[in-house]
């Protein structure tokens, strides 16, 4: 595994518990590691096995035991000094962690250690590829929600490329995928349905477009079901990525469908996972 990576996961886990009542939100965290926002919660997830927010809790409840075992403050003081809003938000997570109250732990002490595993690998190995990929525009629907019911805006696509006879200039169907389900509610996930037409087809009324900028990207081609994509992701980010000495670029992941659901077997589904790197 890239040192370089794992030094950027090292960085901000040490920032996290040096400074817990810091703003330490994703966009924060993402300053620290010096990575775009787009990729860098995905690495982490993928290299600990927790989203930032996890890790953040965590490590902050840590802090706060710590404090209580230690030092003289108030358990409201506490709270404040570890990034909680107070004693009652404190001892709601306090609570799920140490199985009591941070008032009852106070008398009986137990923080334990702070203990981080770090991903050494995965056991799953899939074909990832440098393509220098051209530029597509992207003719579709935006989908806001659970990605798992986007289908509903590809449907939408499709209907429209049906009803103007657009199939001959469609080059694939193709997905962008805006945010990580691990890091943003599933009802403001952002993502595009659509499909690449062939150059100099105009955009069909009734549709948006997205620009994917041409250029390097890593892409990792999956066969089997939908469902293994978290598997591929996990991948792609935590191993591929972290040995490659490559740095994703300022610009979202997107997914192209060479075959559709509507005709093939679930194990014989093909997609390209697409992860646009820095030249």
């Amino acid at each position: 595994m890239s040192s370089g990576y794992r030094d950027r996961v090292w960085r901000v886990l040490n920032h996290i518990h040096d400074n817990p009542a810091a703003d330490l939100s994703l966009d924060a965290l993402c300053e620290v590691a010096a990575m775009s926002r787009f990729h860098w919660h995905r690495v982490f997830r993928a290299m600990t096995g927790e989203t930032c927010a996890e890790a953040v809790r965590r490590i902050r409840v840590f802090r706060a035991a710590c404090l209580l075992e230690r030092a003289d403050l108030t358990i409201d003081e506490v709270a404040r000094a570890t990034g909680f809003t107070g004693r009652h938000s404190l001892s709601r997570v306090f609570r799920d962690h140490y199985g009591v109250t941070p008032g009852q732990f106070r008398k009986t002490g137990g923080a334990g250690r702070l203990t981080h595993k770090l991903r050494e690998g995965s056991d799953l190995m899939f074909d990832v590829e440098i393509n220098d990929m051209a530029a597509m525009r992207v003719a579709g629907v935006p989908h806001k929600g659970d990605y798992q019911k986007i289908g509903l805006a590809f449907d939408k696509a499709s209907s429209v490329a049906t009803s103007q006879n657009l199939w001959p200039q469609v080059l694939a169907m193709a997905g962008v995928y805006f945010d990580d389900p691990g890091a943003v509610a599933e009802d403001d996930l952002r993502s595009f349905a659509g499909f690449g037409l062939a150059s100099g087809t105009a955009v069909p009324e009734g549709l948006d477009s997205y620009e994917i900028p041409a250029g390097p990207c890593a892409v990792l081609r999956l066969k089997g079901p939908y469902s293994g994509l978290r598997a591929a992701y996990d991948y792609l980010y935590g191993d591929w990525l972290a040995q490659s000495g490559r740095d994703p670029a300022d610009r979202p992941s997107y997914e192209v469908y060479l075959n559709s659901p509507m005709d093939t077997a679930p194990e014989d589904l093909l997609t390209e996972v697409c992860l646009p790197l820095k030249p």
